[in-house]
């Protein structure tokens, strides 16, 4: 089963953790990314195109399927505006044995960061707003799954 969502709602953890577990798999690995309040940050706000950001979620959770024994694969982005602290992204992986689902976890957060149409504006206490430029470690990650 895999399940892929853009959505500006917020991020249901438990809720979703408990859909997901539904099935009795042997392993289940997890990552939750969070809005950093580093720097007096106000909001983190994502623009997405809607179509292509989620064809872009969807390929990278089929490359996932494809690549490891997965018995199940959520993957859940949220775009809009955030505050410090809210969730952003959801990835939940789960297999027979462990390896598989921690390896389709990070090798789904490494590639989402740099395959996935998102961009980020970040705005500040002061007034000030900028967008984020992709870092190159962030690339770095990503090419390693090559």
């Amino acid at each position: 089963m895999i399940r892929v969502a853009v959505q500006a709602d917020a991020i249901d953890v438990p809720a979703e953790l408990d859909i997901h577990d539904a099935g009795g798999h042997g392993a289940s690995a997890s990552f939750v990314g969070r809005v950093r309040g580093e720097g007096d940050l106000t909001e983190l706000f994502l623009e997405h195109h809607p179509v292509l950001t989620e064809a872009g979620l969807a390929e990278l959770a089929h490359a996932a399927a494809d690549r490891w024994a997965l018995s199940a694969l959520t993957l859940i982005h949220r775009v809009g505006g955030m505050a410090p602290g809210e969730t952003i992204v959801l990835v939940l992986a789960s297999s027979a044995h462990r390896a598989e689902a921690l390896a389709a976890t990070e090798f789904l957060i490494d590639r989402l960061k740099t395959d996935v149409m998102l961009w980020k504006r970040e705005s500040f206490a002061d007034g000030r707003a900028q967008w984020v430029e992709p870092r190159g470690g962030d690339r770095d990650r990503a090419e390693r799954w090559d």
